[in-house]
Parts: C-alpha cells; sequence; structure tokens
C-alpha cells in the first residue's frame, strides 16, 4: 500500500521576513531582541552635568549689536524732552537711517534705553577718570594735591560726578526710578546699581579684598540711590542741596564705621579681660 505524502509547503527565509510597516527596524530590534546601545557611550566616559540651580537664574543679558547701539545712541539727546520712551527710541531710530518699526529690536523697550544710558554714563565717567582732569580740577579748587584725596573723598567727588551727569534729565528720572522699581526690572537695576558702586571704589584706589569688601559696595549703592531720589526734587541748578545731602550722608557713614570698629574693640577688650581672669581663677582656657 502506497504511503501518502503530503506537500511540503516552502518556509520563508528570514530574508522575506518584514516587519509592519508602523514599526521600524530601530524599534522592533530595542523592543523584541535587546537595547542597542551606542558604541559611542561604551568608550565615552558620560559628561557631567554643571551645577544649575533654578533658585538663582542666570541675569538676562543686556548687550547690544551695531544697529541697536546706533539707535539707542541717537535716542539719548531726545531724552530730555521725550523722556526714557518709545517715543525717544523712534526718533532716534529716525536719527540712524532706520524705520521705525526698528524699536522691535528692543524687547524691554523703554527699560532698554534706560539701561544703556546706565552703562554710557559709568563709562563716561571711568574715561573721566583715566583722563586724570577731575580729581586734579577738584584738588585746585581746594587747594591740595591730587596725593592728598583718600579714598572717602574721591568716592564723594565720583558720587558727585555721576549724579551730574544726571542734570538734563533730571525731570525724565522720577519715570525712569518707576521703571526700575518694577518687579521685572529689579534685578537688572540693582546688577547696574552694583556695577556703579563697584566702579566708584575701583576708580577711588579702594583695592582691599576683605570681609568689609561687600558692606562698602552696599553702603555706597544706598548712599547713591537715595542721592537719585534727592536730586529729582533739587531745585538748585548746580545740585547743591544734594551735594550736601551725599556729604551729610558719608559723614554718617564715616561715624558708624567708627562706632562699629569701637564696638569690636570693646567686645574685644571685655573677652581678653574675661579670659584673663578665668585664668587667674585656674580654669583652663
Amino acid at each position: 500500500m502506497a504511503s501518502l505524502r503530503m506537500p511540503r509547503r516552502a518556509l520563508p527565509s528570514l530574508k522575506s521576513v518584514r516587519t509592519p510597516s508602523s514599526i521600524s527596524t530601530s524599534t522592533f530590534t530595542s523592543t523584541h531582541l535587546r537595547p542597542s546601545v551606542p558604541s559611542q557611550s561604551r568608550s565615552q566616559p558620560p559628561q557631567i552635568r554643571p551645577y544649575h540651580s533654578t533658585l538663582h537664574p542666570r541675569l538676562p543679558d543686556h548687550t547690544y549689536n551695531n544697529s541697536q547701539t546706533a539707535i539707542l545712541t541717537a535716542s539719548l539727546p531726545h531724552i530730555p524732552t521725550h523722556g526714557f520712551s518709545a517715543e525717544s527710541l523712534a526718533l532716534g531710530a529716525r536719527d540712524a537711517g532706520f524705520l521705525d518699526v526698528s524699536v522691535q529690536l528692543f524687547p524691554r523697550a523703554e527699560f532698554d534705553l534706560i539701561l544703556f544710558w546706565l552703562a554710557s554714563r559709568r563709562g563716561l565717567l571711568r574715561a573721566k577718570v583715566e583722563e586724570g582732569a577731575l580729581f586734579r580740577r577738584v584738588a585746585d579748587q581746594a587747594g591740595r594735591d591730587v596725593s592728598s584725596l583718600d579714598v572717602e573723598e574721591k568716592c564723594r567727588i565720583l558720587v558727585m560726578e555721576r549724579l551730574k551727569m544726571n542734570e538734563d534729565v533730571k525731570g525724565q528720572w522720577s519715570g525712569a526710578l518707576a521703571q526700575m522699581s518694577l518687579l521685572g526690572n529689579i534685578t537688572l537695576s540693582l546688577s547696574e546699581l552694583h556695577a556703579l558702586s563697584n566702579d566708584i571704589l575701583s576708580l577711588a584706589g579702594d583695592s582691599a579684598v576683605d570681609a568689609s569688601w561687600y558692606s562698602r559696595r552696599f553702603g555706597l549703592s544706598a548712599i547713591y540711590a537715595s542721592a537719585e531720589m534727592v536730586m529729582t526734587r533739587d531745585p538748585t541748578p548746580d545740585l547743591s542741596e544734594t551735594e550736601t545731602f551725599v556729604n551729610r550722608r558719608f559723614e554718617d557713614k564715616l561715624a558708624l564705621n567708627q562706632k562699629i570698629e569701637g564696638l569690636s574693640q570693646c567686645v574685644s577688650f571685655v573677652g581678653n579681660t574675661a579670659v584673663g581672669v578665668g585664668r587667674s581663677w585656674g580654669l583652663k582656657i
């Protein structure tokens, strides 16, 4: 009896097997076989991410390109009349040869004009000191030599010189202070104030690096910020009332420093005396 044989069906080869169109080859391999590890990750060590904290974000940048600098520079002469406003920016754009729509180059609008004013005045103050005429002029008026001016006196001179740079925009400065006090602008405003106090102390010859480095800058920043408020209400043409206020604040600051130094010396004396008495009683101190 003849044996029955079933016809053998040809098995498909591995090459003819196709993955579904919705699943790519790499997905299929990584899901169903084993995870594919890039060859570079085997040879290179993992990169260490630098420290980052959302509690201390990086300050926003306020540097400007050539077109922005040209517009801002041309806007400065319009500030005494039109203030730190979009109109001053538009007029500056026209004077620099740009269209009025170019003011859209400034995402912070009027605040960019304020920042540029502050930074440009700091640069002008530094240039006057580097020329050597500022301290020499003040010393000649007082009949003294430049070398006899100490750091505190030079700081007074620099503070008043910087305040006098605001004379042309004194009527518009209250609006600028209001802009700087807005929540979104406080960070950059304080950064510019700290930069100014640091420049003044450096230009005055203060090179000490000790525990009072920050306190000196904070104290000078407080004096300058309060003097700006007085300047906006000063009716005198030469800012004589503001100068009197600045001199009084520096004298108060000097007296406070002397009190703090005297208190620290007193505490040190009392401490040393207590240690000496304790040792005389046989205490191991």
